[in-house]
């Protein structure tokens, strides 16, 4: 009797891998000589372990001096490593001042904090941190170099002119509006060379709407005749009044924008070179990223990032100089805490948390964050949509099979990968193009469904299409 070969599905095959287990022991502590804290706006609540003081768990302010006293006690107590919430901004004094002490400082996630409930005060927060941390249960936060972190902090406050600048150009645009004067329906932005000129001569006192509209930059797309119906409104003196206003206050956060470019450009000198300029100098950038927006700061910022980091990030079709200063100033330029490209991808929460049971997918999340660099990966991301480069294909694949918003994350986690790997391995970035991808993309499409037509039994043979015919035939 023949015995019959059994092919094994991929699901066998599965059942024969012998199954990878991690052994969980009974919990021991490593960190013997550890404390939390728990901390606030108005007080610190520090924990140690049981002997070390009289009274184990103390209280303090939030004052200096009251921090050099923590840290006086935490010496006496024998504490060599501390774990702390990263609570709001409060953490920040206290943690420099301990980690200048020569503690070993844990930033931890108060999301790996609050898995067990119960625990409503602080004396049992800051004991509870101070369990965990002396069984090893805390990860550390990660944080960018010394020289980074003031680079980063600027950068974050450079965002909030920004912001607050927004706030002053809408209601600009609502002074207009309510005088009648439809500048925003003919121009996409006031704030430009038009707008700025033609909202400048209105408050010098012009009122022609044909004078006003000679100020039309020679590049602005709408005519010279619809710029002219745009200004035939009604000019009350109350809403030019908050009109003027609105305008000095912009011009007031443009400078404090222009005084952080030269603090930040001072930054960028203490931080130490990646590259020689001189021995390699920096290519000149494409057309297409030759263009500034009115954010872009009026140094160099392109050379100076490439002489920290060593490679041209802005060569990456979608970021420019300003998404490429965001993202070094919270990962640092060495990316050495992160052993490969997937941890970084998912330090940035862009990639989906998936919970298996029974070797099955049941539910995948992704993590919600509040992270400035992936979130500048996303804005870069979104302006790939009708880019013709290889990026600009994969987006425009994945947003027509899992929709607009998973293509953001997935392209913004490929941007991701792409720039660990030119940090890491010091390699220039090349754009293979659009036509390169789509046919990689066809080329393992096509393979995948030869190997599933030969496990059938079948062989897959190209039919020509009507141009090899009519070839065919004439020869």
């Amino acid at each position: 009797m023949n015995k019959k070969k059994i092919k094994k599905t991929k699901k066998n095959q599965n059942k024969d891998k012998k199954a990878k287990v991690k052994r969980l022991d009974a919990l021991e502590q490593i960190n013997y000589n550890a404390a939390g804290v728990d901390i606030g706006d108005a007080e610190i609540v520090a924990a140690v372990p049981v002997g070390r003081d009289e009274v184990g768990i103390r209280t303090f302010s939030t004052f200096t001096c009251d921090l050099y006293e923590i840290a006086k006690w935490f010496k006496e107590c024998g504490i060599e490593t501390v774990a702390m919430e990263s609570t709001g901004i409060y953490w920040i004094n206290l943690y420099e001042l301990l980690e200048s002490e020569g503690f070993e400082v844990y930033l931890v996630d108060s999301r790996k904090t609050r898995n067990v409930s119960g625990r409503k005060s602080d004396v049992d927060d800051s004991e509870w941190v101070y369990q965990l941390h002396t069984y090893g249960l805390l990860p550390k936060c990660y944080r960018p170099q010394a020289d980074i972190r003031k680079i980063r902090d600027v950068v974050r406050h450079r965002d909030s002119l920004i912001k607050s600048r927004v706030d002053h150009v809408n209601r600009m645009q609502k002074a207009l509006q309510c005088m009648n004067i439809k500048l925003t329906n003919v121009i996409s932005d006031i704030t430009g060379t038009t707008g700025m000129k033609i909202i400048r001569a209105i408050l010098s006192g012009e009122r022609d709407a044909h004078v006003l509209a000679e100020h039309r930059d020679p590049h602005c797309k709408r005519s010279y005749e619809d710029i002219v119906k745009s200004l035939e409104g009604h000019f009350q003196e109350e809403h030019l009044f908050s009109l003027k206003q609105e305008l000095e206050t912009y011009d007031y956060f443009t400078q404090k924008m222009k005084e952080t470019d030269e603090f930040i450009k001072t930054l960028y000198n203490q931080v130490e070179s990646a590259v020689d300029i001189e021995e390699k100098p920096l290519k000149p950038a494409p057309p297409a990223k030759k263009k500034k927006s009115k954010n872009t700061p009026d140094y160099d910022l392109r050379t100076e990032l490439y002489r920290i980091i060593g490679v041209d990030l802005t060569a990456i079709d979608g970021l420019n100089a300003v998404a490429v200063q965001t993202f070094i100033s919270h990962t640092g330029v060495t990316f050495s805490a992160w052993p490969t490209n997937k941890h970084l991808v998912s330090w940035l929460s862009l990639c989906p948390n998936n919970d298996i049971s029974g070797g099955k997918i049941i539910y995948s999340w992704m993590k919600r964050s509040k992270n400035a660099a992936a979130q500048a990966l996303r804005v870069a991301a979104m302006s790939l949509a009708n880019s013709k480069s290889a990026l600009g294909a994969y987006y425009r694949r994945m947003r027509a099979k899992h929709g607009p918003q998973t293509a953001v994350t997935a392209t913004a986690a490929k941007l991701a990968r792409i720039i660990y790997d030119m940090v890491t391995k010091k390699e220039e970035y090349r754009d293979p193009g659009a036509n390169y991808y789509e046919q990689r993309y066809k080329d393992r499409h096509l393979n995948k469904l030869k190997r599933r037509a030969a496990s059938l039994g079948y062989k897959m043979v190209q039919v020509p299409n009507e141009k090899q015919k009519e070839k065919n035939i004439d020869q």
